[in-house]
């Protein structure tokens, strides 16, 4: 089987011939390829480049258009701090709706012109050309509370969801359907899932969420899938409260992070839910021995079942050992589901 095949015989209920592997990589794949962070996040070649060299070295079966949470920030016209080998940061001090009346004004960008938005559809576009039918091809779009937090600020879009409840709803609504727009361009450009990356939904709170997040991200999601694409929905830290709800979209693969434990996962969201995660990220994929890397993987497959995907709980970490990357694509390609 192709990568692309292994993981589309998971998601639609066959069996592949072992293990799927979809670990995220962005600074780990630049530093692989050689590559600065800049051109990484701001030039799609460098990405792609990049992306096709870490899975060909380590054997990964997808490849990702993920770099950085403020693409479509940037291209809304939010303050953007860039460095010459990290990730671009959005100034939430000089955050763009710190005036709320702010929001009245904004257009949604074309995703096939605004700057940074139509860079990672040229590297959905690149990434299917190069892979075609090996290796499944991953786009990004920031979910709802991640994005509005973006846009707003955390803090304060914590304080608005008491505050100004009305002005929340405006400002999800605005928040999907760019998104969907976004997300339509990736998969018309080749992508065969979406992830969608909602970090600022674990720290709502489970109330929070259900009004807040839960209706948008449903939207998001049917969006997504009546545009032909299947879903992968990753929310950082600790996503415990929220299970069940994070089960209930239909998202082909949900990913956990280290601090959600997966057996509480498959507990929440049933048998047919594909997990993926949960290894922690830094103290044991990073700093850890390949044994204990192969180790946590194996007690991870041991409590999701057979509907799993090998990776981290998030990001491989830039100077994560290659010996513990082998480790963990040596579980997978050793053991079926």
């Amino acid at each position: 089987m192709t990568g692309r095949e292994r993981v589309l015989a998971l998601l639609e209920g066959g069996e592949p011939d072992h293990l799927p592997a979809m670990p995220i990589t962005m600074m780990f794949a630049a530093d692989t390829a050689g590559v600065r962070y800049r051109d990484y996040a701001t030039d799609f070649r460098a990405l792609v480049e990049s992306q096709l060299r870490t899975a060909e070295q380590y054997g990964f079966d997808h490849v990702s258009a993920i770099s950085d949470p403020a693409r479509e920030a940037s291209d809304l016209g939010a303050t953007i701090e860039w460095f010459d080998d990290q990730p671009p940061a959005i100034v939430e001090s000089r955050a763009l709706l710190a005036d709320k009346s702010t929001l009245a004004g904004l257009r949604i960008p074309d995703p096939l012109s605004a700057p940074r938005m139509s860079d990672r559809v040229s590297a959905v576009d690149a990434l299917k050309r190069a892979a075609g039918d090996d290796l499944l091809v991953e786009g990004w779009v920031e979910g709802p509370v991640a994005m509005a937090a973006d846009l707003r600020g955390v803090n304060t879009l914590m304080l608005d969801f008491s505050d100004d409840p009305a002005f929340v709803t405006d400002l999800m609504d605005f928040v999907v359907e760019m998104e969907l727009g976004f997300a339509r361009a990736q998969i018309d450009a080749g992508a065969d899932i979406i992830g969608v990356g909602d970090a600022a939904a674990s720290l709502v709170g489970p109330n929070r969420y259900r009004q807040y997040d839960q209706p948008w991200a449903r939207r998001l999601i049917d969006g997504i899938h009546t545009a032909g694409g299947r879903v992968r929905l990753h929310i950082c830290g600790n996503t415990r409260r929220i299970l069940t709800e994070m089960g209930s979209y239909g998202a082909e693969v949900v990913d956990l992070d280290f601090l959600s434990p997966l057996s509480e996962g498959r507990a929440s969201m049933g048998e047919h839910q594909v997990l993926l995660g949960n290894v922690d990220p830094v103290r044991v994929l990073r700093d850890s021995s390949a044994a204990g890397v192969r180790s946590a993987i194996e007690a991870c497959h041991r409590q999701a079942g057979p509907r799993y995907i090998v990776g981290a709980g998030c990001e491989i970490p830039r100077g994560t050992p290659p010996e513990n990357v082998r480790a963990m694509m040596g579980y997978a390609g050793e053991r079926r589901c």
